[in-house]
């Protein structure tokens, strides 16, 4: 589901999501490679038109990865090994942006966020058709385990520490 539809069915999981998100900037990106491995890639993250998007230079790797197989993952970056403001983990399926109106606001998001954006049609564009989500956190008092899919709904589940 696009990004306003999942802040809807799971506010819990989306606010610390894109509160992380969009602090960070930047996610740990997960796609298939031709030969069925993983390719974990850094990627920029932006929220416009309603979506979660991921811009990528034209042509690359991870971004030829997601045409041919749309399946990933997304991980926000932690900050070191305690790791206090939480990992989030979304899953699903990258959709290939082409509308004009989404990709516009994909380009004026950007600028507003590094005062740079790239040339029409030059990138590439995904957005993140959410599937499932999650959270974690850890310390002493910080322990939080929560998981989201359509079926299930949100849920606590139990912390691992």
């Amino acid at each position: 589901m696009r990004w306003d539809e999942f802040a809807k069915a799971c506010p819990q999981i989306a606010s610390l999501a894109e509160a992380r998100l969009r602090a960070d900037e930047l996610v740990m990106l997960g796609t298939v490679r031709p030969d069925g491995s993983p390719r974990v890639s850094p990627c920029e993250v932006d929220f416009a038109a309603g979506r979660i998007l991921l811009g990528m230079m034209w042509r690359s790797r991870k971004a030829m990865d997601l045409l041919r197989d749309p399946r990933l993952a997304v991980h926000s970056v932690p900050s070191d090994r305690m790791n206090p403001s939480g990992d989030v983990k979304l899953y699903g399926v990258a959709l290939d942006e082409r509308d004009p109106d989404v990709r516009r606001g994909f380009r004026e998001e950007i600028l507003r966020r590094i005062d740079w954006a790239p040339d029409e049609p030059n990138y590439h564009l995904f957005s993140l058709d959410v599937r499932q989500a999650g959270f974690i956190s850890f310390g002493e008092g910080n322990e939080r385990a929560l998981a989201w899919d359509p079926e299930r709904g949100t849920r606590t589940i139990a912390h691992p520490g």
